[in-house]
């Protein structure tokens, strides 16, 4: 697949506010369908579906680890605010506009332009779809398997619920990522995330810190577990315990922090802990950082990050399920470059070749 997608959306409320729908289409440069969906929105106005529509495409697009797109929509409206021409006014439209002007910065070129409706069928039908169904709908969609880069073993390391393990999942089996989720780790017996690697079908290897005599031969232990199940790159997805990672793993184990580094990181700095940080610190913006892990806590070279408002009304619950729609992103996306032997690590730094 070519680096550049053509990029239909659409959205629609019957009611004004009513019932409503935003819907994308994704397609290659010759036209070939490789994604679409109809996102069931509940009650709200035609603006906001078509603003959902395109955020939903351009998240879609980055998934898929497109680099430039091209987007048609049937909105005079929303194609003349992305372009800059007229100011948003709306206190409905502020937060989406902000979103998707945040994921149009992720691609090295885009392109917004407006067509007739007659010009966007299959996005106008999704939608309506969507609204006659009163939940999401999705069109057959091509593979993307050649687009993900090679087959890739993944180790999973988890210290809690195991929710990023979860969405890692998903995205292999909706064909987004090519890789299979070989082991997993947990460094805790009674936490959700082994109950969660169980409904994957797989049997975790539980390794706590507390039943070895030293940091090396509890590093030792992990390390075998992953040569044993042959993994190409290790996850780190909630883990919380530091281990020494051997030469042999260099920038083959990523860590995600719920923060953007270098701030808000080191010891002690998981979870709650974070996002309290953020608010105390009277952040406007946070959201989240994907890095290669080194052996000093939330040090090493930074692969991906993704931002996402503070607002005055959040508690560390609210932002923390803010964040994490961008970690779900994120993460798969770093993988997706990993995959496809685009990132070089130079003086902790990362630098990521264009396709």
């Amino acid at each position: 697949m070519a680096g550049r997608l053509t990029l239909y959306t659409d959205g629609g409320s019957r009611g004004n506010p009513g019932p409503a729908a935003g819907a994308y289409v994704l397609t290659d440069e010759n036209g070939k369908l490789i994604e679409g969906r109809g996102c069931f929105l509940g009650k709200t106005t035609n603006n906001v579906a078509e603003y959902t529509g395109l955020l939903e495409g351009l998240r879609a697009a980055r998934r898929l680890g497109v680099t430039s797109i091209t987007v048609f929509s049937d909105s005079e409206l929303l194609v003349r605010q992305i372009n800059g021409q007229y100011k948003v006014k709306s206190d409905n439209l502020k937060d989406l506009f902000s979103e998707c002007m945040n994921e149009m910065a992720g691609f090295f070129g885009w392109q917004v332009n407006h067509v007739r409706r007659e010009q966007n069928p299959d996005a106008d039908r999704l939608a309506n779809q969507a609204m006659d169904a009163g939940a999401d709908v999705e069109m057959s969609a091509t593979t993307v398997s050649d687009n993900t880069g090679r087959h890739l073993r993944l180790g999973v390391l988890l210290s809690g619920g195991g929710t990023t393990m979860v969405n890692l999942d998903k995205e292999i089996k909706a064909g987004r990522l090519n890789a299979e989720i070989a082991v997993v780790i947990s460094s805790r017996l009674k936490v959700k995330g082994v109950e969660r690697t169980h409904n994957l079908g797989l049997e975790p290897v539980i390794i706590r810190k507390k039943d070895f005599p030293d940091i090396d031969s509890f590093s030792a232990r992990i390390v075998a577990a992953l040569d044993t199940a042959r993994v190409d790159l290790a996850i780190q997805a909630g883990w919380l315990c530091l281990w020494t990672i051997p030469a042999k793993y260099e920038n083959r184990v990523m860590n995600i922090h719920p923060a953007l580094l270098p701030g808000f990181g080191g010891r002690g700095m998981w979870g709650h802990h974070v996002h309290e940080a953020v608010l105390k610190a009277g952040c406007k913006v946070s959201g989240c950082t994907v890095h290669f892990a080194n052996n000093e806590y939330d040090s090493g070279p930074i692969i991906v990050q993704r931002t996402c408002p503070v607002m005055e009304t959040d508690d560390a619950d609210t932002l923390a399920a803010r964040v994490f729609e961008q970690e779900c992103i994120a993460y798969p996306e770093a993988i997706r470059l990993f995959a496809q032997d685009r990132l070089t690590v130079a003086d902790n730094v990362v630098r990521i070749t264009t396709l």
